[in-house]
């Protein structure tokens, strides 16, 4: 997915605010939207990627 395009930066923010990730959770997320190509398979990605937190 194209992280530029306004469409899926619409949904990215709707994930962050119904997922209230914090700022690692959110910079994860991005990098997964650039190699996934569906909000389906961001979802499914996110499921597989484990978040960790710096603190």
């Amino acid at each position: 997915m194209n992280v530029n395009d306004a469409s899926v930066l619409e949904m990215i923010n709707n994930l962050i605010a119904s997922d209230r990730l914090n700022k690692n959770q959110i910079l994860q997320v991005v990098n997964l939207a650039s190699i996934s190509s569906s909000i389906k398979e961001l979802k499914d990605n996110i499921k597989w990627e484990t978040f960790r937190s710096k603190y």
